[in-house]
């Protein structure tokens, strides 16, 4: 190995996990060590030879500690390049180059993760020295290897070992990880300061937010294409990004979107409710008194769909319930939390099983990104509930109270499927779902289809209005009795008609709930 003499590396990090190894390894290869603050404190108390910043710039740590580095005799020993011209300048003033810059940032995010963090708390955690130093490093990175993590070092440290110098190509890949770093890290800044600072722009001119990767994946949507997942890091709600791997395969890009539409499903309901989906659209859903006797009438609502399905429970997945999956292969199940005598009945099943935590039922307010070539489109999330005191009943007869429970059991179903949306349910469970077809009517036919016998006294909820007499009369011939559905077709007064004429009570829910 080919020793350089008189090297310079300047640390400064806030995380200094690993920091004293890192560092006697860098005096070993005859490394200088500049630090700052609390960094050269750490190193100095533990014996590593250390200058400090101030020593170099002959000028002290001023501001509490706010001005340290921004000083000519650091930045321009960072941004010197190799040439003559500049090693002229530099040396006529004084300054040596660095070669090394290790830096990690204030810890901005931990403090904003704290309940309730101040104001003041979040702007006195907002690093500006660290990213001017981070950047003017990468920018140099041709001279100069930046080190903006923990995990870097023990590849840097073997490279400096076997060929005495960090090599071009991983000089490169420091400098792009450093420059994603600071960019993440400002979005973590914009976004915590936005409610901080009481920022009422709901959709700002410019959009940034910033995820993190959870995993890269087996594949996407087809084996031929690449995926990864990125979390929304700012998310603390219990979601398929935050849920914990109990057993099974790794997740795949479809097994995620299922996932997360089974889930987010059963998080809208306060009763025990248990939903099984295929395809992002659920075969079945029901509510009980027990979690158990909810997912077996999911079940029996469309056992043929049912096969290969993704299950999400909004209780423990208890022994009964366990069993009651024994008959069936299920590709996914999610819960909050599975209770041990459940797990040997689980271990046995080859499925991929996932927890939460508790699920409160609580949905957070955040927006929603749907991507297409070239853009985004942001919106709100939907957290829609029915304003009870504005639904609307438009026929001569009236629902019962059994037929009103089971059309707010559809309704809330028939927003999580893909529209034109059809749901029937009878008994707070349903029996024949409708998704996605070209027309209203034909997602009516494949729901009463899929219903059957079952159809008879069964409730129909539409996402949205019905713009022909159609879908009610192929409703009414199968036996529905009641229909819940936003209203506002000009044709309302046929549609009206058609449910007089079959006896069919009709709710009017003035808004509408479509899901592409």
């Amino acid at each position: 190995m080919t020793e350089k003499k008189g090297r310079r590396a300047l640390i400064s990090v806030s995380d200094k996990t690993g920091l004293l190894g890192f560092s006697a390894d860098l005096i070993e290869l005859g490394f200088r060590i500049i630090s700052t603050g609390g960094t050269y404190k750490e190193l100095h108390e533990n014996g590593i030879p250390v200058e400090r910043v101030s020593d170099v710039t002959g000028f002290p740590e001023i501001l509490d500690g706010r001005v340290k580095t921004l000083h000519p005799a650091i930045h321009a020993g960072i941004l010197a390049m190799a040439s003559e011209e500049h090693q002229q300048e530099i040396e006529s003033k004084g300054i040596e180059r660095f070669d090394m810059v290790v830096v990690n940032l204030y810890p901005f995010e931990a403090v904003a993760g704290k309940p309730n963090p101040s104001p003041a708390d979040l702007i006195e955690n907002i690093d500006i020295g660290g990213p001017s130093l981070i950047r003017a490093a990468a920018k140099n990175h041709e001279n100069v290897a930046v080190l903006t993590d923990p995990s870097q070092y023990a590849e840097v440290i073997a490279e400096l070992r076997e060929k005495g110098d960090v090599s071009a190509g991983t000089r490169k890949r420091l400098a792009w990880a450093a420059f994603s770093r600071t960019a993440e890290y400002d979005a973590i800044i914009s976004n915590v300061l936005k409610g901080a600072l009481e920022i009422k722009e709901e959709f700002p001119e410019r959009f940034v937010v910033p995820f993190r990767k959870v995993q890269d994946l087996r594949y996407g949507e087809n084996p031929y294409q690449k995926a990864a997942f990125y979390r929304d890091i700012f998310l603390k709600e219990p979601c398929v990004a935050n849920a914990k791997k109990l057993k099974g395969k790794e997740l795949s890009f479809n097994n995620i979107l299922d996932i997360n539409a089974t889930l987010e499903l059963v998080k809208d309901f306060d009763e025990p409710t248990a939903a099984i989906v295929k395809h992002m659209n659920p075969s079945g859903i029901a509510s009980a008194s027990s979690i158990s006797e909810a997912f077996k009438m999911a079940l029996g609502a469309d056992p043929l769909s049912a096969y290969g399905g993704i299950v999400a429970l909004n209780r423990e997945l208890d022994k009964d319930t366990a069993i009651a999956m024994k008959s069936i292969f299920l590709d996914s199940i999610i819960s909050p939390s599975v209770h041990k005598d459940a797990m040997p009945l689980l271990e046995k099943k080859k499925v991929m099983l996932l927890e939460t935590g508790n699920l409160g039922n609580v949905k957070m307010p955040n927006l929603d990104l749907k991507r297409v070539v070239g853009g985004v489109l942001v919106q709100s999330r939907d957290l829609s509930r029915l304003d009870m005191s504005a639904l609307k009943t438009v026929t001569k007869r009236k629902p019962t109270s059994e037929e009103m429970e089971d059309m707010l059991f559809a309704w809330k179903v028939v927003k999580h499927v893909t529209s034109n949306a059809i749901v029937l349910a009878k008994g707070k469970a349903t029996v024949g779902v409708g998704a996605g077809q070209m027309s209203r009517v034909g997602s009516v036919a494949i729901a009463v289809k899929k219903a059957g016998e079952k159809s008879q006294g069964a409730v129909m909820a539409s996402d949205a209005f019905f713009p022909f007499r159609d879908g009610v009369d192929t409703a009414g011939k199968a036996g529905v009795t009641a229909i819940i559905h936003p209203g506002g077709s000009i044709r309302d007064p046929e549609v009206l008609d058609a449910a007089n004429e079959y006896g069919i009570a009709m709710v009017l829910t003035g808004m509408r709930c479509l899901r592409h």
